[in-house]
């Protein structure tokens, strides 16, 4: 194998690997900035007074939302699959591996809006006395510590 040859294949393989770690990296950054609702639900359980009634209604929209939650991670999954094998077949940053992390960052942003879409609808289940709380509660959620 010539030099060039072997500078080729290191350069592809060296690529892919900075693909797939930048996928892996912007799952994980989402994850962490982004918290999943259950968190948030046991934060509210914990540190806000909540009546029956109220703790019935967050269980019915904890449970709808899981459903949501593991199909679009589960669509997070395949849309790595499809990078992978688009990698795999272009070798090199092409029109296939680029729709692969569009389609990757339209289904992150999905995760994220349903997200956000639960925590409100979780907020407005909160009597006016709670929502102080629930808000403190999803912001040191979302703020990194430091």
């Amino acid at each position: 194998m010539s030099a060039g040859v072997r500078r080729l294949a290191l350069t592809m393989v060296l690529a892919f690997l900075a693909a797939l770690a930048g996928v892996w990296i912007g799952c994980r950054l989402m994850a962490t900035r982004m918290p999943h609702g259950t968190e948030v639900h046991a934060l509210l359980h914990d540190e806000v007074s909540l009546d029956r009634q109220q703790e019935a209604a967050l269980d019915v929209l904890e449970a709808r939302f899981a459903v949501r939650r593991r199909a679009l991670e589960a669509q997070m999954r395949a849309d790595n699959a499809r990078l992978a094998a688009a990698i795999e077949r272009e070798h090199a940053d092409g029109p296939a591996v680029a729709a692969a992390v569009d389609q990757s960052h339209r289904t992150m942003g999905a995760l994220q809006k349903a997200t956000l879409e639960h925590v409100f609808a979780m907020r407005r289940l909160l009597r006016p006395d709670q929502t102080a709380a629930f808000d403190r509660i999803v912001v040191r959620a979302l703020t990194p510590a430091s």
